[in-house]
Parts: structure tokens; sequence; C-alpha cells
């Protein structure tokens, strides 16, 4: 029984050395990598990695090839208008961009009831051109008793400068409350974080008169159809202006919603109410010629685009 044991004790001992030793390059008889069973080497392979350092691996999500946005760049050295599947003739493939496509959206064409009359108001925009350089048209105005009672037009040259965002350069004509007047416009338009809808102008008129508008407004889809879009307009003016009705400073705020439902998606019809007031300079012109310088709305109209 002793004896077993002895001998079991030195198996335990003897034979995981003998395998090492056996394992080792340069033991035995001169045994190699090559010459090490295939699942071996993957498994010591991967305990080498295991213990490898990633910091250099290039992973996915990484930083983006130099010429990742250059149309041609993984092309194989084809173009449009060369290599083997040309057609004859002038090129025939045409991307989107390349083409001009055109639009015009009426946002606003409502009737505003303010209690002691009501007005019917225009907000619409027209544009042509491609992806990222296009030709805008802007007019908003209103019309009492059939009447053109204020009148806004814009001519834009919008250009895209990011994936949500264009610049717009033009001019802009006003008419309506004192005399007539030009502007030179320049802004910003787009698409800002959480969905917002922006458009802010800078405006360089005549004598000098300066003046800045911001709009916001904001779709929330109660369902798929049914829309409350909140708005709001603010308006300031470098000087004053009495002739015009304009104050030097902030002159005057818009805030509302409108509930449209879409029977189709280019044609809605709303209603909804804002609230108006004249703010600083402008409300003390206001007060003079015993106007309110408050007032509330309830619109109601339609929206469509084509």
């Amino acid at each position: 029984m002793k004896s077993r044991w002895n001998n079991t004790l030195l198996a335990l001992v003897v034979l995981p050395a003998a395998s090492v030793w056996a394992q080792e390059p340069h033991a035995g008889h001169g045994t190699t990598a090559a010459d090490v069973p295939q699942h071996q080497t993957s498994q010591a392979d991967h305990g080498q990695m295991q213990g490898m350092d990633h910091g250099d691996m290039q992973m996915q999500g990484g930083s983006a090839p130099t010429d990742a946005r250059d149309p041609h760049a993984y092309s194989g050295g084809f173009t449009l208008d060369e290599g083997p599947y040309t057609l004859p003739g002038p090129r025939q493939l045409r991307l989107a961009d390349e083409h001009l496509f055109g639009g015009v959206l009426v946002d606003r064409l409502e009737r505003v009831d303010a209690g002691e009359g009501h007005a019917w108001v225009y907000d619409t925009r027209a544009w042509v051109g491609r992806d990222y350089d296009r030709a805008v048209l802007k007019a908003e105005g209103d019309l009492i008793g059939g009447r053109l009672e204020e009148a806004s037009t814009e001519l834009l040259w919008s250009h895209a400068v990011s994936s949500f965002w264009n610049t717009e350069l033009g001019v802009r004509y006003d008419t309506g409350h004192g005399p007539d007047q030009g502007w030179l416009a320049l802004g910003m338009s787009g698409l800002a974080p959480y969905w917002f809808e922006v458009d802010a102008t800078a405006y360089l008129g005549e004598q000098g008169q300066t003046a800045l508008a911001l709009e916001a407004e904001y779709e929330l889809l109660l369902t798929q159809r049914l829309v409350l879009q909140p708005r709001a307009e603010l308006s300031a003016y470098g000087k004053d202006d009495a002739e015009r009705g304009q104050g030097k400073g902030l002159s005057e705020l818009v805030a509302g919603a409108r509930l449209r439902y879409e029977l189709s998606r280019q044609f809605a019809p709303y209603v909804g109410w804002e609230w108006a007031a004249t703010l600083g300079n402008t409300a003390d012109m206001v007060r003079a010629e015993g106007e309110s310088t408050q007032e509330t709305r309830w619109v109601a109209g339609v929206r469509f685009w084509f």
C-alpha cells in the first residue's frame, strides 16, 4: 500500500513538470512552433492577446478618413463622364443635388379676429434651386377691408453651411405704416437642437436704421394628423423712427399656438390663438396715438404647400 502511494505522488509531481519541459522551444529534440498542434498554438496566441495593449488598434467608430466626403474617393478613378460604362453623347446620369427643384409653402393664410374687427393675414415663401444654393422669396402682410395694410417682401439667396443650417443674403422691402422702406438682409435659418425651427435676420435700412427679427416655432405631433404648433416672433430696431412707428430697442413680441389637422401632408386647416405686445419706445409711440399696446387674437386658416 505504501509503495502504491509513493508511485501516485511521483506521478503527480513528475508528469506536469515533464509536460512543461516538453513544450519548451529548446527542450527534447529541438521542438519548434511548427511542431506544436494547431489547437495548442491558438490557445497560446489567445493568451498573448489577452495581455496585449489594444490602445493602438483601429476600432470601428474611430476617425473618418480624410477624404470621406470626397464623392470620387472610392470610385476607382471613374467619374460621371469617363470610364468603361459611360454612355456616348452628353452625360445622362444626374444626381439629386444636380437638379433644380422648387416649392411653395403658404405657412399661414388666416382670418384674425382681435375683438374690434378682423383682418386677413398671409405668410408664404417660395424657393427654387439645388440642395446647397437656392433663391428664396418670402412675403407676409395683412389686409383690412380688402386693402393691403402692411406688407413685407424679401428676396434672398440661401446657401447651406451645414446639414441643418442655411445662410441668407438679400433685400427686403416694406410698405404700409409710414413711407416705404428698403433693407439689406443677412440671416440664418434652420433646425436647432430638439427640432426647433429658427429664423434670425439682421437688416440695414435707409439712413442707417438697423433691425433684428427672430422667429422660432415647434411642431408637436399629438397624432399623425393633429399637430400643435407654438410660435413666437420678436423684433428690435437700432434707433427711433417715429414716422414709421419704429422705436429703439425691443419693439414687438408676438406669441401663440395653432392647432392644425392635416387632411393630407399638403393641406391642413387650423385654429389658434396669439398674444401681441409692443415694447419700449415703440409702445410709447403707440400710446401717443391712443392705441392699445397689447392685443389678443383668435385665428383660423389653412396651411398648404406644393
